[in-house]
């Protein structure tokens, strides 16, 4: 029984994973929104890409904090913004990497930011969920 039972509780652990990235994913829509749409208005402004990048991370970092936290991981713990800060000092570093990679390849910047979009949301969830919301109790 016990094989079952572990079998059962590992079931379980999936499907609210996948729930838990359906949600991160809905809840990453709205805030991509706001993020890119602070990008691009920086680029039209005559920002270089990687300024518009960072005030784009800040201010994306500021919304995103509650609503992932809240509606995707269920915790109101404030004390983990330091972590989550963290994991985007990651993501920007990555997103100029990658925009740098891209800009050098003859990729535009607007372009360059759309195809950063996901492999940056795969690695924020993946941080988050293993680094800034890891139940330690479960643990």
């Amino acid at each position: 029984m016990p094989l079952l039972s572990r079998a059962a509780n590992f079931t379980k652990a999936s499907l609210r994973g996948e729930v838990r990235f359906v949600r991160f994913l809905a809840v990453g829509v709205l805030n991509t929104a706001f993020g890119y749409s602070v990008y691009a208005l920086m680029l039209w402004s005559g920002v270089s890409y990687w300024l518009a990048a960072g005030i784009a991370t800040v201010a994306g970092v500021l919304f995103n904090f509650k609503s992932t936290g809240s509606i995707v991981f269920h915790s109101n713990e404030n004390w983990r913004i330091a972590r989550f800060l963290v994991v985007y000092v990651i993501v920007y570093g990555t997103n100029v990497l990658g925009l740098a990679g891209l800009l050098h390849v003859g990729v535009d910047a607007y372009m360059g930011g759309l195809l950063m979009l996901l492999p940056l949301a795969l690695l924020a969830y993946l941080l988050n969920a293993r680094y800034v919301f890891l139940d330690e109790k479960a643990h």
